[in-house]
């Protein structure tokens, strides 16, 4: 970009988003700090407090018979205010928090733990924890500590969230006349009980808009606005309804609301972790997320397909085919593929999927139970050692091939060939392989030549090559026909308990638990049965059950959190004792159970809160509200939201012209294949993002490697269970959408479209305005707007300034908002 351009495109930013009244507003709404963020919380009970407790507590603890070098790790205060040395942490600082020192052993005087050195995965963790500020829940003034058999699981049952919900009568309001819906009357009744009213109706024009994006993710058109605006005006409800079912029956929602899935299942195509490797047949689960939501798939067969698709009855291979893919929820989790302990790596593997599980469809965080009881939740130990002998006796299959720092590669699932599943790579022609064979055996002919002092490395490099591309010609039959490859799991070739290990310690196993589920949640009689396969379908059938308290609410309240902007619980994976409680129960317990009675159908809730009234507030602030409810807990208008990074980037493909809706065949990691992400692949996802015309949802998700248009406008860890995005605001994401060639070129193909009719200048910029912004200028923005294109083209060509003006656009808060 010139100089002159870049003052010139500043000027434009400056005045339109002056014009728009958007630039206060830019600014993201913060989440309360009252609690910690759910990730968070769930990332130190995971990561960090196990390794604290198992590694440290015995030196460093107030329990300790000696506290050595005056440091106790056993309280928020005790490791910030740090020992002799100093702080151990300090917030956000990594390169000035000592007990990263310690634990990367370059200090001959501050080892932690002085005997060994930790892994470098864990030693990774502590860096993340510290980056994002060190989130430690623990008392400042006392550690939380409980023995082992003091949960009182009788008393944990009374928690609100391990109660069955029970359908509530909607209340009584005073403004009869205000609500159109149940839901309505659930919202004004607490807004009455503290003397507050809900703000106005939203227009038309930015009603379709909101409800465009919230189901399908898209903007509407010039032509659906026009056409609902008039039918809006002779029937408001009716105008909406169609709206509404158009939306829920276009391809497209399966993309929104499938994303919103994956950030749960912490979709990604690579490992991640301390050594990251491709997983070339991820795809295939996002692919069957997204058609579940277009079919409206019962959530609790959802719940069942995902867990234990493999031991469900098929009615033909199709079926079978999609329920093998569907376990691929526990195959796709990040993993630590160098670990050398293969019972550790087993074990490592069976936390991530109880953590998975029970995060996404109970929204508890029950693998914290793992080295000790739950801290917060009646969950003792001998539970989470119950869940894991049935993870244990699950056989994962997640692929990988056997070269350096791969030190456990699985098969894969072959699908059946009669459900004829999509192929993500093209046949292998006899040339190709041919070739490949070739230069298998060269490789192979280098590794008998070698000797001397440096051969044994290299023999490695040579024999991780070789196994590449043995990798590539596995991916086919003998006739070149891509093979129907899989991630999933399937039954353990043996079953068995699981023994309770100390402090989550391999070298200190205690009782075998018999494999069961957390007895807070069954019934009032804890003795688990045995099971005579690994126990998953009984626990799928049991979590997708009516009977379990928590499965409808969880779901329930995700489908509000992505609708109204902020969830009934504010912590939508942890329902738990450190959750935050719901801001309205009764209609948590209301939609948790309307929600089961209408056949767990995800797209009837949809509708019914699309359809109430709350759902159509403006988002206009009224200061008497404000002050009472800063919040917005309450739901006294619809929050002003940002559009995620898809919906984003897709919005700017859709106006320039670009976007193809037609879903892609697989995905760049499958044709990349199996091996390293970080030796081979380092890239694909960057460069897919600037290239690719579909639609986000269909880009490659590397994990440690996202694409630059998703990360800075805060796409979720997909090493993490997300069930709600953060928002920021930082100057990189304005530098982005100033600088970055992907949305200089989408502007350029919005100006190609607005320059390609014969209407006049003030026709193409309400049709600009239309397009971005889904309503037409004033007469002031088409004046600055005609000034700005008149000035600008003296000096560039008429083509450069109607593509900085869209630029410009682009750049504004309001396009940027819902």
């Amino acid at each position: 970009m010139t100089p002159l351009r870049a003052w010139l495109f500043c000027c434009a930013s400056v005045v339109v988003s002056l014009v728009l009244g958007v630039g206060q507003s830019a600014r993201a709404e913060q989440p309360s700090a009252a609690s910690l963020p759910a990730e968070q919380l769930s990332f130190f009970e995971k990561h960090i407090r196990p390794v604290l407790v198992r590694e440290c507590y015995a030196c460093h603890s107030t329990s300790a018979e000696k506290i050595k070098g005056g440091l106790t790790l056993d309280s928020r205060e005790g490791l910030r205010k740090g020992g002799d040395s100093g702080p151990a942490v300090v917030p956000h600082d990594v390169k000035n928090s000592l007990i990263l020192k310690a634990l990367r052993h370059v200090d001959e005087d501050l080892r932690m733990p002085p005997k060994k050195k930790l892994g470098d995965n864990i030693v990774a963790d502590f860096e993340k924890w510290i980056a994002m500020g060190a989130p430690d829940p623990r008392d400042a003034s006392a550690p939380l500590t409980r023995k082992a058999g003091e949960i009182d699981i009788e008393a944990g049952r009374r928690f609100w969230a391990f109660q069955r919900p029970v359908k509530p009568a909607a209340p009584a309001v005073r403004d009869a006349a205000w609500p159109r819906s149940d839901i309505d009357r659930f919202i004004l009744a607490e807004l009455e009980t503290k003397g507050l009213k809900p703000v106005a109706d939203a227009d038309p024009r930015t009603l379709l808009r909101r409800v465009s994006f919230d189901l399908i993710g898209l903007p509407p058109t010039p032509g659906d606005l026009e056409a609902f605006v008039k039918s809006h005006e002779a029937d408001p409800r009716a105008a909406l309804e169609a709206a509404v079912d158009r939306l829920l029956a276009s391809p497209q929602f399966g993309e929104r609301w499938g994303r919103h899935w994956l950030d749960v299942a912490r979709y990604g195509e690579s490992s991640g972790r301390s050594v990251n490797f491709a997983y070339p047949h991820a795809w295939r689960y996002r692919d069957y997320v997204i058609a579940a939501f277009n079919a409206d798939k019962p959530y609790n067969q959802f719940i069942r397909e995902q867990l234990a698709g493999d031991l469900l009855p098929a009615q033909n291979e199709r079926q079978k085919a999609e329920f093998m893919v569907a376990t691929g929820f526990l195959a796709i989790g990040p993993k630590v593929h160098d670990e050398r302990n293969p019972l550790q790596f087993r074990m490592d593997l069976a936390d991530e999927q109880i953590d998975a599980t029970f995060q996404a469809f109970q929204g508890l965080t029950v693998a914290c139970a793992r080295c000790h009881d739950h801290k917060f939740d009646p969950i003792p130990q001998r539970d989470y050692y119950a869940l894991a002998g049935i993870f244990t006796s699950t056989e994962t299959c997640y692929g990988t091939i056997r070269v350096i720092q791969s030190n456990h590669p699985s098969q894969l699932l072959t699908l059946p060939r009669e459900a004829d599943p999509i192929a993500a790579l093209e046949p292998l022609s006899s040339e190709r392989r041919a070739a490949i064979e070739k230069e298998i055996q060269e490789v192979r002919d280098r590794m008998s030549k070698l000797s001397g002092q440096d051969s044994f490395v290299q023999r490695l490099f040579l024999a991780s090559r070789v196994a590449t591309l043995q990798s590539q010609l596995a991916q086919y039959e003998s006739d070149g026909t891509p093979k129907p490859l899989a991630m999933g799991v399937r039954e353990g070739r043996f079953t068995s308990d699981a023994r309770l290990l100390h402090r989550g310690e391999l070298d200190q196993p205690g009782e075998t638990v018999r494999r069961g589920f957390p007895q807070v949640l069954t019934t009032r009689q804890p003795t688990l049965r045995r099971f005579g396969g690994s126990g998953r379908r009984e626990l799928a059938d049991w979590i997708a059950s009516e009977e379990n308290p928590l499965t409808a609410r969880v779901m329930a309240n995700r489908i509000w959190l992505h609708m109204i902007g902020r969830g009934l619980v504010s912590t939508p994976d942890n329902f738990g004792a450190s959750g935050q409680p719901p801001s309205h129960p009764a209609l948590l317990d209301h939609l948790a159970v309307t929600f089961v009675e209408e056949g767990w159908s995800v797209k009837r809730l949809v509708r019914r809160i699309a359809l109430s009234r709350v759902y159509q507030l403006s988002s206009q602030n009224d200061p008497r509200n404000f002050e009472a409810d800063p919040d917005n807990t309450l739901v006294w208008r619809m929050p002003r939201r940002r559009l995620e990074a898809e919906a984003l980037r897709d919005t700017m493909l859709c106006l320039g012209g670009r976007l193809d809706l037609s879903p892609p065949q697989g995905s760049p990691v499958a044709r990349a294949g199996e091996g390293n992400i970080s030796f081979r692949f380092r890239g694909v996802g960057a460069d897919t993002a600037l290239t690719a015309t579909h639609r986000s949802v269909y880009l490659p998700i590397i994990r440690d490697g996202l694409p630059e248009a998703l990360t800075l406008f805060d796409f979720p860890d997909p090493s993490l269970i997300s069930g709600e995005r953060a928002t920021t605001t930082v100057p990189a994401q304005s530098l982005f959408l100033m600088n970055n060639p992907f949305v200089i070129r989408q502007a350029e193909g919005l100006a190609d479209r607005l320059t390609g009719s014969s209407d006049g200048d003030a026709e193409k910029i309400g049709r600009a305005y239309e397009l971005c912004f889904s309503r037409p200028p004033s007469a002031k923005e088409v004046k600055l707007a005609q000034e700005f294109l008149e000035t600008y083209g003296r000096r560039q060509p008429r083509r450069a300034a109607w593509t900085a003006l869209c630029q410009a656009l682009f750049a504004s808060a309001e396009f940027c908002h819902r």
